[in-house]
């Protein structure tokens, strides 16, 4: 079994029925949002709005599986899993405002007073939920173990790394929903191209050259096509665009809210711990 480096506990997703909720909660956004959308853009509306974010008119695909619907789920996926982060990072911050440390200029912590804190720590997050109690955590049972500060310092920064990656890997998934969602664009490109040539070769073969029909009737269909293949790159970029500046905020804040975390325990800890009895 892998355990924590810090506190020697096995790991635990961090509120993994929460996180479930809020996903699938997007997806029966996702769902709203098409059916307004194609509330608002009927059959038969040929502006660019309806072209553009749901491919209302589509002679590629049966509506509503179009690219831009499926690109609008991946897009409504990402930003539930945004707000799964922004939660998160939010109460690993709140988890500063406990007063686990003593925070004033004279306290110094004995071998006799890390019991105490111990206990406290442990009692405020008992499911080792939060970096702050993980880090506090397996700081004081190395100081009372080793009665090294310097051992202490060694672990609290290496914990401290560690957990840098645990974020890291957190936006693992997100990072390929971002991914995805210009794909779908790209192969929507793909498709409308290959059905916009594919229509252009079938007229011509169709007709003889000089039947002057064929032009308004070939230009329609082909440029339905091509509008296709060009809105679902458009609209990708845009989504994933967006997704990628929210995740970077979201991403800042959370290793933000552990170096705060670091700071906090080499301020009220480390430089307070003495050795002797």
């Amino acid at each position: 079994m892998v355990k924590d480096s810090a506190s020697g506990r096995p790991p635990r997703d961090d509120h993994v029925p929460f996180r479930a909720v809020v996903l699938f909660g997007s997806l029966l956004f996702a769902v709203a949002l098409v059916g307004v959308l194609s509330y608002v853009f009927p059959a038969g509306d040929d502006s660019v709005g309806a072209e553009l974010l749901i491919d209302r008119n589509t002679r590629i695909f049966p509506y509503p599986f179009t690219i831009q619907n499926l690109m609008w789920l991946a897009f409504c996926l990402a930003a539930g899993e945004l707000v799964v982060r922004h939660l998160a990072g939010r109460r690993e911050r709140n988890q500063l405002e406990l007063g686990l440390l003593p925070e004033d200029d004279r306290t110094v912590l004995r071998q006799g007073d890390v019991t105490a804190i111990h206990d406290g720590v442990v009692e405020s997050d008992p499911e080792g939920r939060y970096l702050l109690q993980r880090l506090l955590t397996g700081a004081l049972l190395q100081f009372r173990n080793s009665e090294s500060v310097g051992q202490v310092t060694s672990m609290i920064e290496l914990s401290i790394e560690l957990y840098h990656h645990e974020i890291e890997l957190r936006y693992n998934m997100l990072r390929y929903v971002i991914w995805l969602i210009p794909t779908l664009g790209f192969v929507g490109t793909v498709l409308g191209i290959a059905f916009a040539m594919r229509t252009a070769g079938l007229m011509f073969a169709g007709a003889s050259i000089t039947e002057a029909s064929i032009g308004p009737e070939m230009m329609e269909q082909v440029t339905g096509d091509l509008g296709v293949a060009f809105y679902t790159t458009l609209l990708a970029l845009l989504q994933s665009a967006v997704l990628m500046l929210v995740m970077h905020i979201m991403q800042e804040r959370e290793e933000g809210a552990l170096n705060r975390i670091g700071q906090y325990c080499l301020r009220n800890l480390v430089n307070r711990l003495h050795a002797g009895r």
